[in-house]
């Protein structure tokens, strides 16, 4: 079912399948396994300045009880009785991450993206139909601004009430627009051939 939704998705746009591939990796990848990823746990040492010697981080993959600088400062970059002093200066740290959870929030932030892509295709194609239907109204509008200022709404208002007997989402949008163009209308005739201003 996967491969499925990623086929039909493929074939949307470069952003979707790019979005659409890593999420299947990702879900080909094993999310859950007998052992730790070596790259899930590490000690860190920080260690500053010393001497002559300049300030290093050093990572290495080891326990917890081994997490200290003798185990993990590799090579030691003082001798002898320096040593003691240039560990106690490091400062060690155990980290330990979770890939699985770093995997399902890649996975879940793939899905939003991938769905916003979808939704903004959508609108792009969706957008000149409606451009297309609403130009033909505006027409009829024009013209019967043309006829005279005594009923400039005679046709609009028959347009829109066969506007609001269509029940679907694109009607109730054509229809906010249309309210919206001719209340720009009116305002500019009011404005302009008027030179009303309206409060």
């Amino acid at each position: 079912m996967a491969s499925l939704w990623c086929g039909s998705l493929l074939r949307l746009g470069s952003g979707l399948s790019m979005s659409c591939l890593a999420l299947y990796v990702l879900l080909l990848a094993p999310l859950t396994g007998a052992a730790k990823n070596f790259e899930d746990v590490r000690c860190k040492c920080i260690c500053p300045p010393y001497k002559e010697n300049p300030g290093h981080i050093y990572n290495k993959n080891i326990s917890q009880k081994d997490c200290d600088c003798l185990h993990v400062v590799e090579p030691m970059p003082v001798r002898g009785p320096d040593v003691e002093a240039y560990c106690l200066r490091c400062e060690c740290k155990y980290e330990e991450r979770s890939s699985v959870t770093i995997k399902v929030t890649i996975i879940i932030y793939l899905s939003i993206l991938g769905l916003l892509l979808l939704y903004m295709v959508y609108l792009t194609l969706v957008e000149p139909i409606l451009k297309r239907r609403l130009f033909g109204h505006s027409q009829l509008l024009q013209s019967d601004d043309d006829i005279g200022d005594h009923q400039p709404f005679a046709n609009a208002h028959d347009v829109l009430a066969r506007s609001r007997s269509r029940a679907n989402v694109l009607n109730k949008v054509e229809y906010a627009q249309q309210r919206w163009k001719l209340q720009v209308q009116e305002q500019r005739k009011s404005v302009f051939d008027r030179h009303v201003v309206l409060s």
